[in-house]
């Protein structure tokens, strides 16, 4: 289906079966917005596409292994949460088992913002 025809929640179906098969380059591309904020806990929030991309590249470079499952999906118009089960291994931060939210807010069928919660 045509992403202009979806609806949030399928868009976001779609984005979680994409980062749960791997694609996780794939899902950025396809369902973030140029101006894209995206925030940790309560960090500064990296901004824009392009840098977001990057730090996306170097997580994927970095991790083996990968499991994410989600536990919790839910959409309105324009907003969306995950609540994801992730266990992985990481070059530098070894092996992380951890849950995490995701909230994202949607503008123009793309994430413009999106936040993560979870335990440090």
């Amino acid at each position: 289906m045509n992403i202009a025809m979806q609806t949030t929640l399928e868009k976001l179906q779609e984005l979680n079966r994409l980062v749960q098969e791997g694609h996780i380059l794939d899902a950025f591309e396809k369902y973030y917005h140029d101006d894209v904020a995206m925030q940790e806990n309560e960090g500064e929030p990296t901004l824009g596409k392009e840098a977001n991309f990057q730090r996306e590249v170097d997580f994927v470079a970095k991790v083996k292994n990968f499991r994410a499952t989600p536990l919790k999906v839910s959409a309105g118009d324009n907003f969306s949460f995950v609540e994801w089960d992730y266990d992985y291994q990481h070059e530098e931060w070894g092996p992380r088992q951890y849950r995490q939210v995701s909230v994202q807010e949607w503008q123009d069928g793309r994430i413009v913002r999106e936040k993560f919660y979870y335990a440090n």
